[in-house]
């Protein structure tokens, strides 16, 4: 069965986005461009939220056609490019970007067939709102929170009043040389 992957960057104090939903603190640098890429080689598809797929709609397509783009983003940007991806929006109408699919919202039912599809694992980027709901109906396999060394103080956080506490365990972490530390929990 394929397995649902959250992978987000966190601030020391839980933040995945500034207030304003700003992710100018994120640290992107090599140890974590290897980490991004050997994730996308383990996955074919990407959930999204409405405001997650909009920045990356914005960004990525055209990162690929970009002379200036950074060699690791090169990569990054043919496989996110090219994989399936879905956006759950309920104001969103239509998308632009290629291998994409528009649903106005998470269900068990569609999600539990979507794993039991064929096909490589899922993963989540951003999409605070589409991470609390999976996480709430128990349908994430995997956390991987690569944690940056900085407080925000302020900002949206990654789970906002769970409805039970979520107990995780720890199944891999490693420390980058940027001060990032890179964790992987399974819920229990």
């Amino acid at each position: 069965m394929r397995k649902i992957i959250v992978s987000e960057m966190i601030s020391l104090d839980g933040f995945f986005a500034g207030k304003d939903g700003n992710i100018n603190w994120h640290v992107v640098e090599k140890d974590f461009n290897e980490a991004a890429t050997k994730l996308l080689n383990e996955v074919d598809t990407i959930l999204f939220g409405r405001i997650t797929y909009d920045l990356f709609e914005s960004y990525w397509p055209a990162a690929e056609k970009d002379p200036k783009t950074f060699e690791d983003d090169l990569v990054i940007a043919k496989k996110i490019n090219e994989m399936k991806k879905i956006v759950f929006s309920k104001s969103l109408k239509q998308v632009g970007w290629n291998n994409v699919e528009l649903k106005p919202e998470i269900t068990v039912a569609e999600i539990e067939s979507l794993k039991r599809g064929p096909g490589k694992d899922i993963v989540v980027y951003g999409s605070g709102t589409i991470v609390q709901k999976l996480t709430e109906l128990g349908l994430v396999d995997e956390y991987r929170l690569f944690v940056a060394p900085v407080f925000l103080g302020e900002g949206k956080l990654l789970l906002n009043h769970l409805n039970n506490n979520l107990k995780l365990k720890l199944t891999n972490n490693t420390a980058f040389s940027s001060g990032v530390e890179a964790l992987r929990y399974v819920p229990l």
